[in-house]
């Protein structure tokens, strides 16, 4: 009998492979390395397959639908409660093989190779980014060790430090002015890494019409939409604008029961590189309307109410709520658009 569902628990050399029938029979148990997959799957029926959102798993889904199989990929939080034992190869394929079947479980869309490059771009950008922060405040802790205070932020630390290390009245040994010399050679080399990247990226997002629609909405810059086209994949998944903003974990955690609601803080699920991006553009809406003394719209209510960083939140989901309604309805943003209203 043929398998016509099959759950594969991915790794590095060796995959667990589990497969029923049509009737919920167990079929195929096996256990493949690297080089046997594609040959193996490529003599097989076409199968419903689901496999973990994890490492490779994008790659494995692009190769096994070439080949004419369905593939369906699931969050890990999702499969584990269909665990029924302790780990193991063979215990994580068997949920593998059962969630993918359920009618109500949710999927993660495969990724092409060009959305999976720019995401991999934006993680090592971020890396970058991490990377120089940490040596720009090393360089600022050793200097004030010695009573020399730099102030916070990369511009002061490359107009400054240069002048104390020429400074001969500082009473700075000649040891230390050569590692401070050397620290800034290399938090040279990691600003320039940034600014690369952030071209490419630039580069990139001018050959997209889906980022340069997306970027006509305040707030949003090149890094941002990118970061969403990249991570998103297909938003035609998502029902609405609000499953968008769940997705991203900007909505309330629910703790309800009872009939009572109770609602909690922002969930945080989700991808929160992208989800701090949002936050950002939403804080640079805020402090630009200060900025102008807008004193009406929306945005100026909510900082009335509430504080700014609930205000930034809740800004940043309808941001997203608009992300998801330009997309999947392909319009260009309008400032000046108004809901229909319906009558009776």
């Amino acid at each position: 009998m043929k398998a016509t569902t099959i759950g594969i628990d991915l790794a590095k050399n060796l995959f667990q492979i589990h497969g029923v029938d049509e009737h919920g029979k167990v079929v195929l148990k096996r256990q493949l390395r690297l080089e046997q997959m594609a040959a193996f799957f490529a003599n097989l029926p076409p199968a419903l397959i689901g496999m973990e959102a994890c490492g490779s798993a994008h790659y494995w889904a692009r190769k096994l639908q070439g080949i004419g199989h369905t593939v369906k990929l699931m969050a890990p939080q999702f499969v584990k409660p269909y665990v029924k034992t302790n780990k193991n190869d063979v215990a994580d394929a068997e949920p593998i093989c059962e969630a993918v079947a359920r009618p109500n479980m949710r999927f993660v869309p495969v990724k092409n190779i060009e959305q999976q490059a720019v995401r991999a771009l934006h993680r090592a950008r971020q890396g970058f980014v991490r990377a120089r922060t940490a040596q720009a405040n090393q360089i600022r802790g050793l200097l004030s060790e010695y009573g020399i205070v730099i102030p916070q932020g990369f511009a002061h630390i490359a107009e400054q430090v240069p002048d104390v290390i020429e400074d001969g009245a500082n009473e700075l040994p000649g040891l230390f002015r050569q590692l401070v010399q050397r620290l800034m050679d290399h938090l040279s080399v990691l600003h320039r890494q940034v600014l690369d990247m952030d071209a490419v990226i630039l580069a990139w997002h001018r050959e997209s019409d889906l980022c340069r629609k997306l970027e006509k909405i305040p707030g949003v810059g090149p890094v941002t939409a990118t970061a969403l086209v990249a991570t998103i994949g297909d938003v035609k998944h998502l029902d609405n604008g609000r499953q968008l903003a769940e997705w991203l974990g900007l909505v309330p955690r629910q703790h309800s029961s009872g009939g009572k609601q109770n609602l909690l803080g922002i969930s945080k699920r989700g991808d929160c590189y992208l989800r701090t991006l949002l936050i950002h553009c939403a804080r640079s809406v805020i402090f630009l309307s200060r900025r102008k003394g807008v004193c009406e719209g929306w945005v100026y209510e909510l900082i009335q109410r509430r504080n700014h960083n609930v205000a930034a939140v809740a800004l940043a989901n309808k941001i997203a709520r608009i992300v998801w309604a330009l997309w999947t309805h392909d319009r260009e943003f309008r400032s000046d658009y108004a809901p229909a209203v319906a009558t009776a």
